[in-house]
């Protein structure tokens, strides 16, 4: 093979999109990781650089999202070689915003241009989906997909998962405000009843089939009405300082809704694009008057997912 080194970026994702926990996610173009791999003559993997937005993570292979995914990789296509690793990470560390996802999938994409045999992406997102259990503390496809595939994605399984990418509405932007908080997902994820009411899992499932209705059907109206988490976000907003006096000055600002970016801290909003930068300053001015700064983007969906870099 003449190829020994190659670098993938994977971008931001946001779990859940409010109504669809664990089975919807979205990429965005704001931000994202980057991982160079070079070839090893033996099966290693060894973390040899972190730098960016995070330097403070896990140097042992099986304890990093990226590490994990390519060891997972290795042995699954019993591969005689291993990895050194460089990550630059774009994504603040339990943001909500999808780092472990995309520092695995960014690890496996470039890895796989380093193989004699590429796979699909399916066989992908089953070795990222390994590496960002070690964050999360279990396996779920909400953030690998989008950003590994782009845009609005849809799951459905887990061991043989099937993949559908939504249709979003033309003009529709992501307003991303990330206070300067960490919340990690297991925490966020510990906090959750493990029971839920009938009549809430009726309310979630309709406001669910409103919001892929909406997006095939380019219904503003019907989006804005279905685009409300009755299950997740009233157990997870008490972790998020200000959350519901930010959620209301989104709608105030003109939002077609908002809701909280994966496990949090990071609040995002739907907007049109004439109205998202009112949005974004409404967002931030809730947070800053609950003491908290933050760093704010505003983004269309990444519909390309996770490339190669020259």
């Amino acid at each position: 093979m003449s190829r020994s080194t190659a670098t993938a970026f994977a971008p931001a994702s946001m779990g859940n999109v409010g109504v669809g926990f664990d089975i919807l996610g979205l990429s965005v173009s704001a931000l994202g990781d980057r991982v160079t791999l070079h070839r090893r003559s033996d099966r290693q993997v060894l973390i040899q650089r972190v730098a960016g937005v995070v330097t403070e993570l896990p140097r042992e292979a099986s304890k990093n999202t990226a590490g994990k995914a390519l060891e997972s990789m290795i042995a699954s296509l019993g591969l005689d070689y291993g990895f050194d690793v460089e990550l630059d990470k774009g994504i603040p560390l339990g943001s909500g915003l999808g780092g472990s996802a995309a520092s695995a999938v960014a690890a496996v994409v470039a890895a796989n241009a380093l193989v004699e045999a590429p796979v699909s992406a399916l066989e992908l997102l089953r070795f990222a989906a390994q590496g960002e259990a070690v964050a999360s503390g279990s396996v779920h496809l909400d953030n690998i997909a989008p950003s590994l595939f782009g845009g609005l994605i849809l799951t459905v399984g887990l061991d043989h998962p099937r993949i559908k990418r939504i249709p979003v509405p033309a003009g529709l932007r992501a307003v991303i405000v990330h206070p300067h908080l960490v919340l990690s997902t297991k925490e966020a994820r510990r906090i959750l009843k493990t029971t839920v009411e009938l009549s809430d899992v009726v309310w979630q499932t309709a406001n669910l089939a409103g919001f892929l209705a909406a997006c095939y059907t380019s219904d503003l109206v019907l989006l804005q009405e279905a685009f409300l988490d009755v299950m997740i976000e009233p157990q997870r907003q008490v972790l998020i300082p200000g959350f519901s006096a930010v959620k209301a000055a989104a709608l105030g600002a003109g939002a077609l809704g908002a809701t909280i970016a994966g496990a949090g801290p990071t609040v995002f909003a739907f907007a049109l694009e004439d109205t998202a930068s009112d949005v974004q300053a409404a967002m931030v001015s809730a947070f800053a008057a609950h003491g908290l700064a933050s760093d704010a983007w505003i983004s269309p969906l990444d519909q390309e997912g996770a490339r190669l870099l020259p």
